[in-house]
């Protein structure tokens, strides 16, 4: 028989219930992780001759089967991961067969659930499948939120303000309420169901191809379905509502049903009590139990203590202790399997932690021993003349020893701070005057000597500690990058036919043993050590920026002073000056360093007609300057006579960046805010080539021995390396900077460093690309400030100075990331003359002397001042 459908769902909204639209979290993935040992689930496999098995399904309609649960000591377990799962999505699972055992399991849970909220004279209105989920191990748990937990009605809506019950508390203690909300039930009136279904009806077409039922009408209609009748005619819910509610589960457990339409029509029929014939036969005692539950009058429902008394669920119960104790070991062995899992993870992760251990000591014994030998084969060139220096040392109360005691004094203070400039005297002996003292001049020398040599290593060593944990990162960083590499030629060897028919491809294939003592791999160790150990020497040979003159202007007070460029000639004779005032400023190096004067003039001095961007002296003609500006112009300036030589105006836009090449003196580049890099011919006065990018060009670099490749960098945060004989592809592009590249600069004719507003310098190896993408600097320094300015970058003698925007010079060594040398400029008060420190201003540029350790810097109010490392 097939009854109509129930009057309410046709349209009515006697209740004013509304439901959302979006079904919010009632599919496996929305569900609360109630249970954290259920992470981690397992399947019960099960073999018995009971004739149906029971379905569990998560998403995506995977099944755990089980059966008679007497079985499982007998039988295999084979864990696998799942999620807990929505009860809703349980049931109407087509694949899903009734296991009544199960059944009655999942049932019994519920009705404890009731009955503990039931004791404490509380309703609990939501006794729907979406409001319980299942772990894999068919433990039920009650996720309803706060906003559905209210005393007068099943409507979300109705009381938006109900506050938490006590059996949410219970049920779920520690659970976040929006959680729970996530997956809390969904209510809505018929009216607004049917539009609903309309305006989705392309999803849940989708829905149906993935499902036999379509999972969002049926939660749609789970509100009405669980609804009582004393419900529907406005009266308010009580307990024995809930009891109809544990009615209508009840049914849903032992009933299935092969598609949605036989679904809605039966629910609809049990509204009148009416089951259908397959659960009558089938299940006699369940389907009049049911009823039972099902009366329409409240009063003649039982209470929930005498459910649980009745024999219906009192004659399983034995099947249903035994199922919990099954359920209760197979829930501990996992948990012992999860602790097992931990274990085994934490002891792998060890182990590997002791490998690389071994590893790195490995290197290390081999570096110091290494070490060792090249100390004792200098001793020994030494000869007699180094013990006869050490003998001294101990006669005036030193030790060779007193540095390594120094070190250990000192190992509790090892920190990760700059070096902002710690005090001490240079590493260098001061030459022998000849001068003598109470007539023993040798004594007297030797003593001094040894004082001034005990300062120098204090000094050395409390940088050292200073910076102790950086120059051992860097330390390992460069011995894995020569190991990495070392590796790899070992492997390139011993494939190569050449290598195979020598000796030497032997020597080189033990390259990845450490430990080896070969001659190629102790030339390759010694080489590596002398690298570092130079590095080490430079990064400590000087101790702070000293200030050895500051360059005093009339127009100093000029609000437009900022200097954009500096420049040193070929001889390290003059320099010059070029920025937004619109002039090139040339001076003499050595007059300003030796005048003490009020105000110093520069020797030369040319207008320009815009804002200049940057200057670049000739490295052959020692008169000839190049210039760019705002408008895009270039020029070529003749420093003798003062006088414009050339001017290019083939740029559309501001031109940031002009170089001449040392290795061709006639070739000339520029970049551009147009996207381009132009080559000019000073003999031709035109450019003989042109590069078009995507993006501004913010700087342009020749390598130092060839005029036939070209760097420069992009605002689209890359470095582009070309052979100027073929600019349609760049050889070498380098990625690795997350904002405009600034500035680059050659230290030699394969070794780049660029510097970008990101806050970095990076070191680049031109030789390692070989795909025309290089993505792997070999170092990236990091301690100044640069995120929005052009700072300046100069490259010498593996030193890098760059400024920051908080007005300091900052000087690295590419041996290391951190900087080495730090000066603050300080701005001079116009009035007072006193010196004051102002956030606002930022280093603009700087330029080193050729390869002498002086160099020239100037910030953003003009200010320009001579440095020393010292």
């Amino acid at each position: 028989m097939h009854c109509p459908m129930w009057i309410t769902m046709e349209g009515s909204s006697q209740s004013g219930r509304e439901r959302s639209e979006s079904s919010r979290g009632l599919n496996s993935s929305g569900v609360v992780d109630w249970n954290s040992r259920f992470r981690s689930a397992s399947t019960i496999r099960l073999s018995s001759d009971a004739s149906h098995d029971s379905g569990f399904v998560s998403k995506g309609w995977e099944r755990i089967e089980s059966s008679d649960v007497n079985c499982f000591k007998d039988q295999g377990v084979r864990s696998i991961d799942r999620k807990d799962v929505s009860l809703r999505h349980w049931l109407d699972n087509p694949e899903r067969t009734v296991d009544s055992l199960e059944c009655m399991h999942i049932f019994t849970q519920i009705v404890e659930i009731v009955k503990l909220a039931h004791t404490q004279g509380i309703a609990v209105h939501n006794v729907r499948p979406s409001c319980f989920v299942m772990s894999s191990f068919n433990r039920v748990a009650f996720i309803e939120s706060a906003s559905c937990s209210d005393s007068g009605s099943d409507s979300c809506e109705d009381e938006p303000s109900s506050s938490s019950s006590p059996l949410q508390l219970e049920m779920i203690p520690g659970k976040d309420s929006a959680i729970a909300s996530e997956s809390s039930c969904l209510q809505s009136s018929s009216g607004h169901m049917v539009q609903t279904l309309e305006a989705n009806k392309n999803r849940q077409e989708e829905d149906n191809n993935k499902h036999s039922f379509p999972m969002k009408q049926i939660l749609h209609l789970e509100t009405n379905w669980y609804t009582s009748p004393e419900e529907v005619n406005d009266a308010p819910g009580t307990c024995a509502s809930d009891i109809y509610r544990l009615g209508v589960l009840l049914f849903e457990l032992y009933c299935t049903f092969n598609s949605s339409d036989e679904k809605i029509a039966n629910m609809s029929c049990l509204r009148h009590r009416v089951l259908p014939p397959q659960l009558l036969l089938k299940w006699p005692k369940e389907a009049s139990f049911c009823l039972w539950l099902l009366h329409p009058d409240p009063s003649s429902r039982p209470k929930v203590g005498e459910l649980l008394e009745s024999e219906f669920l009192k004659t399983p119960r034995h099947d249903l202790e035994e199922r919990e104790a099954a359920i209760e070991l197979r829930e501990k062995i996992d948990e012992q399997e999860l602790l097992l899992e931990f274990l085994l993870l934490i002891q792998q992760k060890k182990q590997e932690a002791v490998e690389n251990l071994h590893e790195i000591v490995s290197f290390l014994s081999s570096d110091v021993e290494e070490a060792t030998k090249m100390q004792t084969t200098l001793k020994l060139k030494g000869g007699s003349s180094v013990e006869q220096a050490e003998e001294a040392t101990k006669m005036k109360g030193g030790s060779s020893l007193e540095p390594a005691k120094h070190l250990n004094s000192q190992r509790t203070n090892i920190t990760e701070d700059h070096d902002a400039g710690s005090s001490g005297s240079r590493k260098r002996s001061r030459p022998s005057t000849g001068a003598e003292s109470d007539g023993h001049p040798d004594e007297s020398q030797k003593f001094e000597r040894h004082i001034e040599n005990k300062s120098s290593i204090s000094a050395k060593s409390s940088r050292l500690m200073k910076n102790f944990r950086k120059l051992e990162a860097a330390y390992f960083m460069t011995r894995r990058r020569v190991t990495k590499r070392d590796k790899s030629m070992s492997r390139n060897c011993q494939t190569s036919p050449e290598c195979k028919s020598s000796a030497t491809a032997t020597e080189r294939s033990s390259l990845s043993n450490l430990s080896s003592k070969g001659g190629c791999n102790g030339d390759r160790q010694r080489g590596w050590i002398n690298s570092y150990l130079e590095g080490l020497c430079k990064y400590f040979s000087f101790s702070k920026l000293e200030v050895k003159a500051d360059l005093k202007q009339g127009d100093l007070l000029n609000p437009s002073n900022l200097v954009c460029s500096l420049s040193f000639d070929r001889d390290g004779e003059f320099f010059a000056t070029a920025g937004v005032n619109k002039k090139i400023k040339v001076f003499e190096y050595n007059s300003i360093l030796n005048a003490d004067r009020d105000i110093h003039y520069p020797v030369v001095e040319m207008a320009n007609r815009s804002k200049l961007s940057s200057i670049c002296w000739n490295g052959y003609i020692k008169s000839q300057l190049a210039s760019s500006n705002f408008e895009g112009v270039v020029q070529v300036w003749d420093v003798t006579r003062s006088q414009l030589f050339m001017e290019m105006r083939e740029h559309e836009k501001r031109v940031w960046s002009v170089d001449f090449s040392l290795a061709d003196p006639t070739m000339l580049a520029s970049g551009s805010d147009d996207g381009s890099v132009k080559l000019w011919n000073i003999n031709q006065g035109v450019s003989v080539g042109t590069i078009k990018t995507k993006a501004n060009v913010c700087c342009v670099q020749f390598p130092v021995d060839s005029g036939r490749a070209l760097a420069f960098g992009s605002a689209d945060h890359k470095i582009y390396y070309y052979d100027l004989r073929n600019s349609k592809l760049p050889l070498c592009t380098l990625i690795g900077h997350n904002k405009t590249v600034s500035y680059v600069k050659f230290i030699d004719s394969t070794t780049l460093v660029s510097a970008s507003t990101d806050n970095t310098i990076k070191l680049w190896d031109l030789s390692t690309c070989t795909s025309r993408i290089l993505d792997s600097p070999l170092q990236s320094f990091t301690g100044h400030m640069n995120v929005k300015n052009f700072v300046g970058l100069s490259v010498s003698d593996g030193y890098i100075a760059t400024g920051s925007e908080t007005n300091e010079v900052v000087i690295y060594h590419k041996a290391f990331p951190m900087p080495a040398l730090s000066f603050k400029f300080n701005c001079t008060d116009p009035l007072s003359g006193d010196e004051v420190d102002d956030s606002a201003q930022f280093i603009s540029s700087v330029c080193w002397r050729g390869q002498s350790p002086s160099l020239v810097a100037a910030n953003s109010m003009g200010n320009i001042k001579l440095l020393e490392m010292v």
